[in-house]
């Protein structure tokens, strides 16, 4: 079973080295987490997953890592400027903010209903740019990374002579100077996105946008989050953003509640038309102003007709803060044991743990167990595995419930046997089965069982 609350992970999470409250020694930044010990491995495993799935396991993607700080102008013509805000009420009793379609129409501090009227709260993080505050000398904290990709697109295109279909991928953080950040790492202020671009023939969009909804369900699956954990929401067209056709959310239950964990959207032609010099020429279903700044077109000579044209984008984005929280609260498990005490475990899948394998000696101070675990971390590492950890504390019950907790699949312990016939004991996580393995056949055997895990 999932976590049964919210509390639940956030013990876990501080307990156990995955996620801090950022600033905590000066009373926290509210809205900013930073990733711990634990954390950053699981963090970084689920990105390497989905840059895999995305872009080396396809012939038709291309990476990008575009730059953070954005030029106001790509945000003016996008319609960030104009469209990426939230409602803001205060509350004239206790003097606190909040967004107005997430109160009910009271305070959430006080309880009072004496709210003033709803006014738009612009979203985006603006720096200056320069040594000189000239008011035209400034950037953007980029709120989504989508817009380094359009804006590269010509680029991209130019240097790899792609053809439609094809697609461009980025990770990278995002910022969102948010009204009330809350739910933990669900809604930050700073977090990390996964988006693909991916660009299409108008009159193709609809069946790529299906294929992409499929792919990502998919995805999920491997990742421990199953199809029956999610629900697709169609967005209804009063609901759809400024530069959406349609999207199909990826809605799923957290501890707080049900929210999205992912969007795919069909954003037609909007991007790289609003940042296309000629754009009233070339014929965009998505109705965009003409851009006089950009020097670029961005767009692709049809073969047959010899026409320019716009092409429509199918954009999967999903943030990784998210998808953390996503896969921990699905493997959280507590386990009653028939001794009648309890264990708490993360089931999570093999490639996500951060920790591969806890390689743990009998007896800390005994030199000849300690020279051979220390010899076969070495081993299980030089593999290329992941982390492969070495724990010393020397009591094996309480590094097993340990390791059980942090979602390492195997547990290799060394003892006297090993100074005997040289074979190990491996525990697995999540059925407590144990097996002895000669160490010459260690590395073959845990490798089959992460595979496979």
């Amino acid at each position: 079973m999932p976590a049964k609350s919210m509390e639940e992970l956030v013990s876990l999470c501080k307990r156990r080295g995955f996620i801090f409250q950022s600033s905590e020694i000066y009373g926290g930044l509210q809205g900013l987490y930073d990733y711990g010990p634990l954390g950053v491995e699981l963090k970084r495993n689920l990105k390497a997953a989905w840059w895999r799935a995305m872009v080396h396991e396809r012939d038709d993607v291309e990476g990008l890592d575009a730059a953070l700080l954005t030029h106001h102008q790509v945000l003016r013509h996008s319609g960030h400027e104009d469209t990426f805000s939230d409602p803001l009420v205060d509350c004239r009793r206790c003097r606190s903010r909040w967004r107005a379609d997430q109160i009910g129409g009271a305070c959430p501090a006080c309880g009072a209903k004496e709210l003033t009227e709803p006014r738009p709260f612009n979203l985006m993080f603006k720096t200056t740019v320069g040594p000189v505050e000239d008011g035209a000398s400034f950037a953007y904290l980029r709120p989504e990374t989508a817009q380094g990709i359009f804006t590269n697109f010509k680029n991209v295109l130019d240097a790899t002579s792609r053809r439609l279909p094809f697609g461009i991928a980025q990770m990278g953080k995002a910022f969102r100077n948010e009204i009330t950040p809350r739910n933990f790492i669900f809604r930050t202020r700073e977090f990390e996105q996964m988006e693909l671009e991916f660009f299409v023939a108008p009159g193709e969009d609809e069946a790529w946008h299906r294929h992409w909804l499929e792919s990502r369900l998919e995805w999920w699956a491997a990742q421990g989050v199953p199809r029956q954990a999610l629900r697709v929401y169609e967005v209804p067209p009063e609901e759809l953003a400024h530069y959406s056709k349609a999207t199909y959310d990826l809605m799923y239950r957290f501890p707080h509640g049900v929210e999205e964990l992912e969007g795919i959207a069909n954003r037609t032609d909007f991007d790289l038309g609003a940042h296309s010099k000629d754009a009233a020429d070339l014929n965009l279903s998505a109705q965009v102003e003409e851009n006089q700044d950009s020097t670029a077109r961005l767009a692709l000579r049809d073969e047959a007709s010899g026409e320019w044209r716009v092409p429509y984008v199918i954009e999967p984005s999903a943030g990784v803060d998210r998808g953390v929280l996503a896969v921990m609260n699905e493997a959280y498990a507590v386990q009653e044991l028939d001794s009648g005490a309890t264990r708490t475990l993360l089931r999570l899948k093999p490639h996500l743990a951060p920790i591969k394998v806890a390689v743990l000696p009998l007896k800390r101070n005994h030199e000849n167990i300690v020279a051979n675990a220390r010899r076969i971390k070495r081993d299980l590492q030089a593999l290329g595995l992941g982390r492969v950890f070495y724990e010393h504390t020397g009591n094996i019950g309480k590094g097993y419930r340990r390791h059980d907790e942090v979602g390492t699949p195997m547990c290799v312990t060394v003892d006297f046997q090993t100074i005997d016939d040289d074979s190990v004991t491996v525990r697995e996580r999540d059925s407590m089965a144990q097996v002895r393995v000669p160490s010459a056949a260690l590395g073959d055997f845990v490798k089959e069982r992460l595979a496979t895990g």
